[in-house]
């Protein structure tokens, strides 16, 4: 079969962000990837600490202008691209005004949570599914990095179902130790509800923790790949136990063919499926 195309969603990647296991993999992964002769797409936030000026973000107007409504408010979506020359690797940033002009990550300079994590989350991902909409590129595989882009999950099994784009794309979702909010604001799933998703597709999430969160994302998903030795086993075992496809740890030196190589398992299994 031919080499599927990826699309990599992730919440962090070097150079552009401090090195972490998620912002190390990213930046590595797809570009050998992309040496295997498999056809790439990579997005990430635009964090406002990201220099734009020394990175050479530009904004790519044709993608950007679309109004995304997040909690009954209209928040207007700007992609951005820069390229890591030496990966030979583009990249697109999901940006706002709104949601990513703070200079930290997912916490403010106290160390708290900020309470709008989820609303930028949902932001993040639905700009990612609208941008490769409008880029009329259909990938086969979407593998998303850090809890930041989990959501991905149920947004395009439910608001994108329909779309013929996304119709044989399958998720993989990547497990690393990474640190998580313990619960997320009380009106999540007002937050979430979009057209096709509704309240039963949010049931998991009547208890706003990260773990109700992500149990809902696998049910969502098609493969779960353990990325980190220090992953959590119960979320491996659930994955196992709703016969999710699963990679365990790889190392260091074998990592990108075992990927390659189940791309290509978890998107043979759909074709089969839907003979």
């Amino acid at each position: 079969m031919e080499s599927p195309k990826v699309l990599f969603v992730s919440s962090e990647i070097s150079p552009y962000l401090p090195e972490s296991a998620v912002s190390s993999v990213c930046q590595q992964l797809p570009s050998a990837i992309q040496e295997k002769g498999f056809e790439i797409r990579t997005f990430m936030p635009r964090f406002g600490c990201i220099n734009e000026r020394r990175n050479q973000l530009h904004e790519v107007i044709r993608l950007s202008g679309l109004n995304l409504i997040i909690n009954d408010s209209d928040h207007p979506l700007i992609i951005k691209v820069a390229s890591i020359s030496a990966a030979r690797m583009q990249i697109y940033f999901i940006d706002n005004d709104d949601y990513f002009q703070r200079k930290t990550l997912y916490k403010n300079d106290d160390g708290a949570w900020f309470p709008d994590n989820d609303e930028r989350s949902i932001f993040f991902v639905r700009g990612v599914l609208e941008t490769v909409r409008k880029l009329r590129w259909s990938p086969d595989i979407i593998h998303c990095h850090g809890w930041f882009s989990y959501i991905l999950a149920l947004y395009l099994r439910k608001s994108f179902k329909d779309d013929p784009l996304y119709a044989d794309s399958r998720i993989i979702l990547s497990l690393y130790d990474e640190a998580t909010p313990e619960t997320f604001d009380e009106d999540f799933k007002k937050k979430a509800a979009n057209d096709g998703v509704k309240n039963k597709d949010l049931e998991m999430m009547n208890e706003p923790t990260f773990e109700n969160l992500l149990k809902m994302c696998i049910n969502f998903s098609d493969g779960i790949i353990v990325a980190a030795p220090g992953s959590n086993e119960q979320y491996i075992q659930y994955a196992l136990e709703n016969k999710k496809h699963v990679l365990e740890y790889q190392s260091p030196e074998e990592y990108i063919d075992k990927y390659a190589d189940f791309y290509k398992t978890v998107a043979k299994r759909r074709k089969k499926n839907k003979i």
